[in-house]
């Protein structure tokens, strides 16, 4: 096995949890032994990966801290797992939250306060979707997208997501008597995409998700109205989710072939 075969395995235990091939048994005794030696120093949370201390007295000593897709891995895993160009292809649910009318409120809105309400927009829905055990893999934009993957949300990652995509429309106001501080349009979809580092030409690489799941899901979301969670039929199933209350709908979505059933929830 090739580094390039090695890394996307190490991607495919990242995201599943489970080895298609067994690792390397260095790369085990090497794991276990720095977990051993984390665990005798104090931290909440330490990394899933390799133990190491991200917070607390452990975490100041080694002045380590978060991954930045994800709070279960460290940045020294992180580091790893970006050096590689390589990925794999997973069952996952994605979650895209959209501010609904961002260009003409950045129209109305003077550049700074524009700037703080975005960053808002940016901490409280990651910290949301965090919480529910996700990758959190792209702030930008007016977008939030996170990935519910087998190895942090389980085999129910799809109820798990849906549970995320409601606290998501929760925390940016929808549901209150006043309205929304922001208003926000959701998608939800389950299946199979490509995660993993893609790099760019002049080195620098970021964590994508790539696929016609993914595209799907983004689609989902900029169709969603205020306060609207677009729920594709794969991640209904998936969940289990008792659904037959909510408004069904057909969609048309630019670049997709197939016109998509969906059900929409609202807060």
């Amino acid at each position: 096995m090739d580094e390039k075969e090695f890394a996307d395995e190490i991607w495919y235990w990242y995201l599943t949890g489970e080895w298609r091939v067994p690792p390397p048994k260095e790369i085990v005794r090497m794991l276990d032994r720095k977990r051993k030696a984390y665990g005798f120093l104090p931290s909440d949370p330490h990394c899933l990966e390799c133990g190491k201390p991200m917070a607390g007295f452990g975490g100041f000593i080694l002045r380590s801290g978060p991954a930045t897709f994800s709070s279960r891995f460290c940045g020294e895993c992180e580091q790893f797992a970006r050096k590689y160009e390589s990925g794999a292809e997973v069952n996952l649910t994605m979650v895209f939250a959209d501010i609904r009318g961002s260009t003409p409120l950045a129209e109305v809105t003077p550049t700074r306060d524009y700037k703080t309400l975005i960053q808002r927009f940016y901490k409280e829905t990651s910290h949301v979707l965090v919480h529910h055990n996700s990758m959190v893999n792209r702030l930008m934009g007016d977008q939030v997208s996170a990935l519910f993957v087998p190895r942090f949300s389980g085999k129910e990652h799809a109820r798990a997501a849906i549970e995320a995509a409601q606290d998501v429309l929760r925390v940016t106001g929808h549901g209150r008597p006043e309205g929304p501080w922001i208003p926000v349009g959701v998608g939800v979809h389950t299946g199979m995409a490509y995660v993993g580092a893609v790099g760019s030409a002049d080195g620098v690489n970021e964590i994508a998700v790539l696929g016609s799941a993914a595209n799907l899901c983004a689609r989902l979301s900029s169709s969603a109205a205020a306060g609207e969670i677009l729920i594709s039929e794969d991640s209904v199933s998936s969940a289990g989710w008792q659904a037959d209350d909510q408004e069904r709908r057909v969609l048309e979505l630019k670049g997709i072939s197939e016109k998509v059933l969906v059900r929409v929830m609202k807060i």
